[in-house]
């Protein structure tokens, strides 16, 4: 690999013919297509076929499976209508990835011959080999038995491929015995959970006529496009999905440039692609938009129901990725692929409510007499104050960590900003009344008659807090980019449940005591702001003033996964699970050892990968360089030109330097002997992690020493900037 390869990914990009997209199609002949939807069960299902079903989806009502093979014809029918030939029930394993079984309609029959058939029992519960999902060894190794059952609330739809097109429907994943595999079944049980808890707050407070209350998420998913040509020379970007070398461009972000500019068109036209796909499969695409970082990007929807906008999240990066491969790019997921520059999260816009009481976490124009907004939201701090670490916990990967507590992220201490409404929480502890003053939307007026005066909302936006009121929901901004948001809504709404159980024992025994609602409502809010108000913070989390602030409140700074996950095992998140119904003690265990160990992997695929690039890519290059110079010396001296060294003698150490770190680094990795594996992680963390970034400041330092014509990787120039 030399800068021949380099300069031939160049000449195919720049020589790359423009590709073009179909006409934009009106978005009502594009709009769930290729969904099996209310609307198109309502026209191929029997009136009462349709009628329980769709209570099952919005009311919650049990499934009744004696309609199951007549759904599971019309479904049938419908998709191979459209071309389908397979089925897959797709479920969503412990990996942040998608998994999916391919099963065709096709039963033999006695004469022979064959027919197309798909039965309420194939629809209702599959089989996939569970053998080698992680199980974080809730299971004996020798037990390979899985199913797999049908989400109703979830619709099916016909994934298309360039090889077909197959028949998808969303599942829960669980073992022989019960355990739960998957993401999407605790997700479900959280949503149960919260429902109860929120109805029986909502009747406390008055309320009679009650519909499902389900949590809802619009999660902003940002993204980077490499050229397939580079990303193809880089073994790193392939197989780790980050860049582990690369010298710092002479120009990054800090021009702020890239940021919401003109988007590129060979990226828009694949832009559109993808939208055209999402809408077909009725994921609401809102925004698009170039991000800040060159060459990076974001997507954002609409909000839907938690468990469909998880599913649709998935979707979402699967699109995003094969689109890429369509259009020549890779389409990188993880939370850091260049060092210097912004990473990528995925923020997650999180609120509750139901189609009678609407949005809970909506303050409206008067939020102080706003009783169901002010307890939801006070129900929310106490949450995040309990379970602050518990937060921490569900973002944890080995890529988020390169991304958390930077400059372009929010830090690892768990924080909740509120605005104005931190005034408002404030006066009414302070004063013991809903009738307080408190600052609130405003207007600017810009100057001109001919602008308009614009609305201000009552307070701006903190992108250094982790999690933020922002108008009408909570943006959770620590979420890596490449992760299932199945974990933190589990999370959010179990964590939520369980202070609105609290909230309702302590509004019945003010209530029992013949106080008027609004002031139990204002006892409630002394209560919990009371105890818990040491979570609320609106400066700057980048800070080193913050940091020191939240110590002395108490308050957990988990800089790393190490850290972090363990917090899955302590005695006060398993109460929380375990009195929620949403996850057992053991389930917790399961799901410690299976990110434990995704994460330990994760590092030592990078290790190896490091000395193996560090060794046979640029060593070599290294070796030339001098070589060439050594030989160009020697010769100009012998013809008595005098030539400075201290270049050659500069690459000579570099060289010798990066040598013996990569020694270092592999004496380090041969280290096997772990008691725990807590201590396991720790390692990787604070011992292997530093000693890849010793052997990456020294070829970094190479690639800006070594000949252009002699550096074998693409650089960071060639990547972020040629489209």
């Amino acid at each position: 690999m030399t800068y021949e390869s380099r300069a031939q990914a160049i000449k195919q990009i720049t020589e790359r013919e423009s590709m073009s997209v179909d006409s934009p199609s009106r978005l009502e002949e594009l709009w769930a297509v290729d969904v099996f939807s209310l609307s198109k069960m309502k026209q191929c299902l029997p009136k009462a076929v349709f009628k329980s079903l769709k209570q099952t989806i919005e009311a919650g009502k049990e499934l009744d499976v004696s309609i199951a093979d007549t759904v599971a014809s019309a479904m049938k029918n419908w998709a191979i209508s459209k071309g389908a030939l397979y089925y897959a029930h797709v479920f969503y394993p412990m990996t942040n990835a998608t998994a999916e079984k391919h099963d065709g309609f096709i039963s033999t029959q006695s004469d022979g011959t064959a027919i197309t058939e798909f039965a309420g029992k194939l629809l209702v519960q599959g089989e996939p080999d569970g053998s080698s999902f992680p199980n974080g060894g809730i299971r004996s190794t020798f037990r390979a038995r899985g199913y797999t059952a049908w989400d109703v609330t979830s619709p099916a739809y016909v994934m298309e491929t360039d090889n077909g097109l197959t028949l998808c429907i969303p599942t829960v994943f669980v073992s022989w015995s019960g355990e739960a595999l998957d993401k999407k079944t605790p997700l479900l049980r959280s949503i149960a959970a919260m429902n109860k808890s929120a109805n029986r707050v909502l009747k406390l407070l008055g309320n009679s006529d009650i519909a499902t209350v389900n949590s809802s998420c619009g999660a902003e998913q940002e993204y980077f496009l490499v050229d397939a040509h580079f990303a193809n020379s880089r073994p790193d970007l392939l197989l780790a999905g980050r860049t582990l070398f690369g010298k710092a461009p002479a120009k990054g972000q800090e021009f702020d440039d890239h940021y919401f500019g003109a988007i590129p068109e060979r990226v828009q036209v694949f832009m559109q692609e993808v939208e055209k796909k999402m809408y077909r499969l009725g994921i609401p695409a809102k925004t698009r938009h170039n991000e800040v970082a060159p060459g990076q990007f974001e997507i954002a929807p609409i909000f839907e129901a938690a468990n469909v906008a998880s599913d649709h999240q998935q979707l979402t990066m699967t699109v995003l990725r094969q689109t890429a491969k369509k259009h020549g790019f890779v389409c990188l997921l993880h939370e850091k692929p260049f060092a210097g520059i912004n990473g990528s999260g995925k923020h997650v816009n999180w609120s509750v409510g139901n189609p009678t009481q609407g949005n809970l976490l909506d303050p409206g124009e008067s939020p102080h007499t706003n009783l169901q907004f002010l307890v939801f939201c006070a129900a929310v701090i106490r949450g995040v104050h309990k379970h602050g670490t518990l937060l921490r916990a569900v973002i944890a990967s080995a890529g988020n960590d390169h991304r958390l507590g930077a400059n372009e992220a929010p830090p690892a201490i768990m924080s909740v900003y509120l605005g104005s409404l931190e005034e408002l929480f404030d006066n009414i502890v302070a004063e013991g009344t809903l009738n307080v003053q408190y600052s609130h939307r405003g207007e600017i007026n810009l100057g001109v008659d001919t602008l308009p005066t614009l609305t201000k909302d009552a307070d701006d936006r903190n992108r250094t807090c982790p999690f933020a009121f922002t108008g009408n929901r909570f943006e959770f901004r620590a979420v890596g980019s490449s992760q299932s948001v199945s974990g933190p809504l589990i999370a959010l709404n179990t964590m939520l449940a369980d202070s609105l159980t609290a909230i309702g024992d302590l509004l019945e025994s003010e209530l029992g005591k013949g106080v008027k609602i609004e002031d139990a409502v204002v006892s409630v809010i002394q209560e919990i702001i009371g105890k818990h108000r040491a979570v609320i913070f609106g400066g700057d989390g980048y800070s080193e003033e913050w940091h020191n602030i939240a110590k002395e409140r108490g308050l957990a700074n988990l800089p790393t996964t190490a850290d972090a996950l363990p917090v899955l095992k302590e005695q006060n998140t398993k109460e929380l699970f375990e009195r929620t119904g949403v996850l057992s003690s053991a389930d917790l265990d399961s799901r410690f050892e299976v990110y434990a160990e995704q994460y330990i992997l994760s590092i030592d695929m990078e290790v190896k990968l490091v000395t193996d690039m560090a060794k046979t890519v640029v060593y070599p290059a290294a070796m030339r360089h001098l070589e060439n110079i050594a030989t160009t010396v020697t010769g100009l001296e012998g013809m008595g030109i005098s030539l400075n060294r201290d270049h050659i003698n500069g690459v000579a150490y570099l060289t010798n330097s990066l040598t013996d770190n990569i020694d270092k680094l592999q004496s380090a990795a041969a280290k096997s002997d772990f008691g725990t594996i807590e201590e396991h992680m720790q390692y990787y963390a604070t011992t292997l992690c530093p000693l890849m970034k010793d052997v990456r400041a020294d070829v970094d330092a190479l690639e800006a020493e070594i000949a252009d014509d002699l550096w074998p990787l693409p650089t960071y120039q060639e990547m972020l900037f040629i489209k």
